[in-house]
């Protein structure tokens, strides 16, 4: 069955400490310690399979027992990986954050097995099974910044992802400017914060309408910038005004995975038919339903 959605990036797991207490350098507390699959492309497909589309992983895949533990994981919450490479020598990725009350404390992506694999990943829209150079794929694709400088440029100008509907997320704001090259393609939407939009425009934005204005004078085709509880935007090439939305106020209790749940449910709420403002206002109420929930869940 032909997915309704290509998840292109980090597909790991995620081992999360989460504290209620808030927490600073040397802290040694409490807390509940999980081990969940993440990583961007991985948090997407998971949610939009939560929304009811078929989503498909292109990325590395170790056949190391985390492999097989992540696959079978895959599986459970309806993420098709039959299309991922798989590799013998390449360990499975992981990610590690540390989160207090005080949200996001320090956190690292070992992304070393999908940046390794290269465009190997992306065998299956040139091979035929997804598409070709000829008849490349059409429907929707996420990308997401954990891959390297070099595959995203290529894939900025490939003829496999011309006709594509192009939603671009990064990994982390250390890895937003590598996405620069995807600027130039004329189908990509792109989701970043103010602090990832001040870096791609190199600019000292101050609100995120100012930022997604920016993003469009530098040639994004059309931008959604999020700010925390702060007001978001939604600005595109050839509209009159940036579109605006103030998330509701919530009790935050998590933050990994808050940015993949906004940019899913964002793409979900305008393929079964919602214009701009109400796709925006769909995703700010997943986003903060997500970050108020309870832990482990």
């Amino acid at each position: 069955m032909t997915p309704d959605i290509l998840c292109i990036g980090s597909v790991l797991w995620d081992i999360i400490g989460r504290s209620a207490s808030a927490l600073r350098l040397g802290s040694d507390v409490p807390g509940r310690i999980t081990r969940l699959p993440g990583g961007v492309a991985m948090n997407i497909a998971m949610t939009v399979a939560r929304f009811g589309l078929r989503p498909a992983v292109l990325t590395a895949l170790g056949r190391d027992a985390e492999g097989e533990d992540l696959v079978a994981a895959c599986a459970r919450l309806g993420v098709e990986t039959g299309y991922a490479y798989r590799s013998d020598d390449l360990p499975t990725d992981r990610y590690m954050a540390i989160e207090g009350a005080n949200g996001l404390i320090a956190a690292v992506a070992d992304a070393h097995s999908l940046e390794a694999a290269g465009d190997r990943i992306l065998r299956p829209l040139a091979d035929g099974r997804l598409g070709d150079a000829a008849r490349p794929w059409t429907g929707l694709i996420a990308v997401d910044g954990n891959l390297t400088e070099t595959l995203l440029a290529g894939i900025a100008t490939s003829p496999l992802f011309a006709a594509a509907d192009l939603r671009v997320a990064p990994a982390s704001p250390g890895k937003a400017e590598r996405l620069a090259p995807l600027m130039r393609h004329p189908r990509a939407t792109f989701y970043v914060n103010l602090q990832e939009a001040r870096l791609l425009t190199r600019s000292q934005a101050d609100s995120a309408p100012e930022a997604a204005k920016a993003m469009l004078e530098r040639g994004a085709a059309r931008v959604l910038v999020t700010d925390g509880g702060r007001p978001c935007a939604d600005g595109a090439r050839g509209e009159a005004t940036v579109i605006v939305d103030t998330p509701p106020q919530v009790l935050v209790t998590r933050v990994t995975g808050a940015g993949d749940t906004f940019m899913s449910a964002h793409l979900v709420a305008e393929r079964t038919g919602a214009d701009r403002g109400g796709a925006l206002a769909a995703a700010l109420r997943a986003a903060a339903t997500y970050v108020s929930g309870e832990i482990g869940t």
